[in-house]
């Protein structure tokens, strides 16, 4: 596995990261601090990441967990067990950054609130996303990404604009908003403390991460729906569906004048059916364009952006996506190889990328405590002797 020894040449492969954080939000921060270059320790309790029952497993690694934590090295703490605490202490008092996405109360309840890490660590960045933040009137709210959803509008407007029934979106956009603000916060704090020599909290509502990423809710506050652009639109084409991004009535006027569409409406026809006549004569035109050629000849022609509608399934094949490497296979540590998603940074003088594959729980209990700690094999034998460590055999056996 990958440790910081082996960033050279990465942007930050002098910095330490504590990740305690679980599911999306914090472990999508942490996997980017890593691509970075961080050595990133995820600190996990005994009943495990929750995303390690999500998606295809491979070399004992579910797909979801894997493509969150991929590069990162992980120890296994039970925290209430004695010992437990003090070691985590022990672990921040030499780390940069930490990162936890509990609510508000929990790292207070187990002694690794602020205080406590700033009184061992005065230089420790900590980076807290949850839904509703710190010491707000719902700061004791549970939530995950489809409760922002719907709390920050998202799901309403999409209900709207659509003409559908309520749903969630197909991605996690208030988690890695959070996460992607965090990481400015994180990174902003750094740079602080090279200057201050001191460290600080950075408090990530995910309530306020996505409404500040919003770029349609101005609408929404003045009440000016009517005044933006019209929505793009999807047309059957002969090679597939095809997205365009032009108002309808500009697309028919390019139509018209570039392919000579014949206009089948009249002055005195009622607007219903004079828009439904030339969406007709448009979506015939369409369906003659016969390969992704064509189509995109046709759109070259008029000048206007436009995107074939993919399956996710095919991402890889997508030109730029294949050009740019973004989507590459690694070792699934089963004597294969699995799909991974890379971070999209390109720096001109910089590396970064996965370094390695996800963690099991506890797989570098030693290597961290003699890397971080300096501590000896017979005192790490003695913490899992005493609960305070545990692997993943240790978790099983238990668990039996």
């Amino acid at each position: 596995m990958t440790d910081s020894h082996t960033a050279t040449g990465y942007p930050l492969a002098h910095l330490k990261v504590l990740d305690f954080s679980r599911v999306l939000a914090g472990p999508f921060a942490g996997r980017l601090l890593c691509d970075l270059g961080a050595d990133v320790v995820k600190v996990e309790p005994p009943d495990g990441d929750i995303t390690r029952l999500w998606g295809r497993v491979i070399g004992n690694l579910p797909g979801y967990y894997h493509q969150q934590n991929a590069g990162k090295r992980n120890i296994c703490i039970d925290l209430r067990s004695d010992g437990g605490r003090q070691l985590a202490l022990d672990l921040a008092a030499q780390a940069d950054i930490l990162i936890e996405n509990f609510r508000a109360d929990v790292m207070p309840r187990l002694g690794l609130g602020y205080e406590a890490l700033q009184a061992v660590n005065p230089r420790l960045v900590m980076l807290s996303i949850s839904g509703f933040g710190q010491g707000g009137p719902e700061s004791h709210r549970p939530a995950y990404a489809p409760i922002i959803h719907a709390e920050a509008g998202l799901l309403a407007r999409q209900a709207r604009r659509g003409r559908i029934p309520y749903r969630d979106l197909p991605l996690s956009v208030a988690d890695t908003n959070a996460s992607l603000h965090g990481l400015v916060g994180v990174l902003a704090a750094i740079i602080q403390r090279q200057q201050t020599g001191v460290g600080q909290h950075i408090d990530i509502a995910m309530i306020d991460a996505t409404v500040a990423t919003d770029d349609q809710l101005q609408y929404d506050l003045e009440d000016s729906e009517t005044t933006g652009p019209l929505p793009s639109e999807t047309w059957e084409s002969g090679a597939g569906w095809v997205l365009v991004s032009a108002d309808f009535r500009h697309l028919w006027r390019m139509l018209a004048g570039e392919f000579g569409l014949t206009d089948p409406t009249h002055k005195t026809m009622p607007l219903p059916e004079k828009i439904r006549l030339r969406r007709e004569c448009m979506q015939a035109f369409f369906a003659t364009l016969e390969s992704w050629d064509a189509v995109e000849a046709a759109m070259a022609r008029m000048n206007i952006a436009w995107g074939r509608v993919r399956e996710p399934a095919d991402l890889a094949e997508q030109p730029t996506l294949a050009a740019h490497g973004l989507i590459r296979s690694m070792d699934d540590r089963a004597g294969g190889q699995r799909p991974m998603v890379q971070a999209p940074w390109r720096f001109s003088n910089a590396d970064h990328g996965v370094r390695g594959p996800a963690p099991h729980r506890g797989e570098h209990n030693e290597a961290v405590l003699a890397d971080w700690l300096d501590r000896s094999p017979s005192e790490i034998t003695a913490l899992t002797a005493a609960g305070v460590l545990l692997r993943d055999e240790d978790v099983l056996d238990a668990s039996d």
